[in-house]
């Protein structure tokens, strides 16, 4: 393969599970955007900064020198060289990462710092086939019900399931503007699929 894959979908939706099997098939990376998201998100948290400031948490994010390592066995954010990856997916991450990432120069950075990975690769996210990648030669968006998805995250964290799912449609609501499919792009229910399901519908697809 040679150009972009972009697999965009909603909290819990198994995007990455999907985009990380679908980059190791087709031997390319995957990126993961929603972990320069939580990176942010996560700073934010350690450095006591709003993470509604835009001016601030920039600032932050450049004088920490975050930076995503795509490569094919997982991907790995860096904060002047210290791995943030291992703290990025807690309850509290997720509570405020789409404060985050609905600020325009928190968007414009993440997209910047994705734009300087070379192709090919596969991209993950919200808004990889509309707003970052628009351009990608394949796109696909991958949905479930919230109480499918809420059971996946519960299973994934032990948290409660009644806990998760409020968190999600939360999640949901205040991601509704990010989260919409691109028009060319072939949309996957996968409630009643497994994952290895998921991913040989998506090479299918590819042509493999």
């Amino acid at each position: 393969m040679r150009g972009i894959v972009t697999i965009d979908g909603p909290s819990a939706s198994g995007k990455s599970s999907v985009a990380r099997r679908v980059a190791e098939a087709l031997g390319v990376p995957y990126l993961s955007s929603g972990l320069l998201y939580r990176a942010a998100a996560y700073l934010a948290l350690r450095a006591g900064v709003d993470p509604g400031d835009e001016g601030a948490l920039l600032r932050l994010l450049k004088a920490r020198r975050v930076r995503l390592l795509a490569e094919r066995a997982g991907n790995r954010v860096l904060a002047e060289g210290e791995d943030l990856t291992p703290f990025l997916h807690t309850p509290e991450v997720d509570r405020v990462v789409s404060e985050v990432a609905r600020l325009p120069g928190v968007r414009a950075w993440v997209s910047q710092r994705l734009k300087e990975v070379p192709p090919p690769f596969v991209a993950e996210g919200r808004d990889m086939g509309t707003r970052v990648f628009p351009e990608a030669d394949y796109k696909f968006y991958l949905t479930a019900s919230p109480e499918v998805r809420a059971l996946r995250r519960s299973r994934e964290r032990l948290q409660d399931y009644e806990e998760v799912l409020r968190d999600l449609l939360l999640r949901d609501e205040k991601d509704r503007d990010q989260s919409a499919p691109a028009p060319d792009a072939l949309l996957l229910d996968t409630g009643g699929l497994t994952l290895e399901e998921v991913v040989a519908l998506v090479l299918a697809h590819l042509g493999r």
